[in-house]
């Protein structure tokens, strides 16, 4: 009977997937993804009809995985996304430059130096100035007067000099930094099922539909949903705060959620959202770490225009009671004052 249940799966993975036609979108799964146990469960039973039934619309096999053609590999990054959370544009180095400038200490520099310029250039009148100059009789003074613009400008250059070096330094243990993560992401693997065999492939290859084994010390790339466990515990406190091991079964709680780590057990499951639409990459984008999705700034402006339209039904309806208020309401007798005489 599986070979049976599977044996469409195989022949719908031959030639409809170069089509790109799933049976549902990506909005259906990240809403999947952010309902937790019995609630999800009843989701995959009720809309998709189990597991297998969602695995069919993915045009995947809990058995064999996804065939590997590069065509459909390619097709499903297109539809689903593919699994890396893209980083923030690297500052610029004027930007770092401005950020410098920004030390206390080196604003109260930038100060002293422009009033000891502003000084050195001033010169009082030439009254004042010669009788000055007859009461001192020094010409080291007036020496001393024309060379005071050194001192400003000795402190600007090294203003200039320290906020360059940070600067520097800042740009160049960024460029490190993304350098070491770039390696960190291609060298990392993770073991999935394709063709019927298993395999290890880079994390950023993984796309939906793929059947991923997760084991002891594993940290999930994806979110997915469980296809096959065996005592199998998450350690969720990453996203939810709770320390307590959450235990996954098939028939409670098969959510499984990117950015966890399992802790006991192992199993399989198959993908469901990959890169900024899986959980972590959700949280990131709105923890402004990584560059936002397309579909949440079309979400956004939705809602906008939303709000947008209730607020001209609120003032259409507040306009249309005033209005039939002039001309409904009665007229109010005036009040009279009455003087009381004794």
């Amino acid at each position: 009977m599986a070979k049976n249940s599977y044996s469409g799966v195989k022949n719908s993975m031959a030639e409809p997937n170069h089509d790109g036609d799933f049976g549902c979108s990506l909005k259906e799964l990240r809403s999947l993804m952010e309902l937790r146990s019995a609630e999800g469960l009843h989701k995959i039973q009720e809309t998709y009809g189990g597991v297998q039934g969602l695995c069919t619309r993915l045009k995947t096999s809990p058995i064999e995985g996804l065939s590997g053609q590069p065509v459909d590999i390619s097709k499903r990054k297109e539809t689903f996304g593919q699994n890396l959370i893209p980083p923030k544009k690297p500052k610029t180095f004027l930007q770092l430059v401005w950020e410098a400038l920004q030390d206390v200490t080196l604003i109260i520099l930038e100060v002293a130096a422009i009033v000891s310029l502003g000084l050195s250039f001033y010169r009082p009148p030439d009254a004042e100035r010669a009788h000055c100059g007859k009461a001192a009789g020094s010409v080291e003074d007036e020496g001393e007067a024309e060379a005071g613009w050194i001192e400003g400008v000795a402190i600007l250059l090294s203003v200039i000099c320290v906020v360059l070096v940070t600067a520097f330094n800042d740009w160049s243990k960024e460029k490190q930094f993304r350098g070491l993560q770039s390696r960190i992401e291609q060298e990392q693997k993770f073991t999935v099922v394709r063709g019927g065999q298993v395999i290890q492939i880079p994390v950023a290859e993984i796309v939906v539909g793929d059947i991923a084994q997760i084991k002891y010390g594993d940290l999930l790339p994806t979110d997915g949903v469980l296809i096959q466990g065996n005592d199998l515990k998450i350690d969720e406190s990453s996203l939810t705060g709770e320390s307590d091991h959450v235990k996954k079964m098939l028939d409670k709680d098969p959510m499984l959620l990117s950015g966890t780590h399992v802790m006991e057990g192992s199993g399989k499951m198959v993908v469901t959202a990959v890169g900024v639409n899986s959980q972590t990459g959700i949280i990131f984008t709105l923890l402004g770490a990584g560059e936002g999705d397309e579909d949440d700034d079309e979400e956004k402006e939705e809602k906008k225009k939303e709000k947008e339209k209730k607020k001209e039904k609120k003032n259409k309806k507040q306009d249309g009671s005033a209005e039939t208020r002039k001309k409904g309401e009665p007229l109010q007798p005036q009040k009279r004052h009455f003087m009381m005489f004794p």
